[in-house]
């Protein structure tokens, strides 16, 4: 099982669905055409740390690691509620378009969408309050 997290103060949810691991935040391992655009959102996803991971600091375009400050505390990815709304929202465009060669299920898929939804929800939220927005994973 794997705990995916995704919150900010205005809010979060935990999506425990290993498709949604696999087939999103692993995206980027897929073998699938992408444009220059969609590797960078998808390398976005694929930065995001697990939990008691010791990750060094390391940022790209709208997002940076931030390691563990403490043993009560883990690493997380934190960025911009609109640079993960893009790199969820092309996760979304190419499961659908490429579903096939990804290997996801039609259920997987449709399970995966509403996750999708829960997350952009929480990103919603962060976006409107001003924060940036922390994402890990657990297994």
């Amino acid at each position: 099982m794997v705990s995916v997290s995704v919150g900010s103060p205005a809010g979060m949810c935990s999506v425990a669905n290993s498709s949604f691991y696999r087939y999103v935040i692993r995206l980027a391992e897929a073998d699938v055409a992408t444009t220059i655009q969609d590797r960078a959102n998808l390398d976005v996803l694929a930065n995001v740390p697990h939990a008691y991971a010791d990750e060094v600091e390391c940022s790209g375009d709208g997002w940076r690691i931030v390691p563990a400050a403490s043993y009560d505390d883990w690493p997380v990815l934190e960025a911009t509620p609109q640079r993960l709304r893009a790199a969820f929202q092309t996760a979304r465009r190419l499961l659908w378009a490429h579903a096939g060669p990804v290997g996801i299920s039609a259920g997987e898929i449709i399970d995966v969408d509403s996750d999708i939804d829960s997350v952009l929800s929480v990103l919603h939220q962060a976006e409107a309050g001003g924060y940036s927005v922390n994402v890990s994973y657990v297994s």
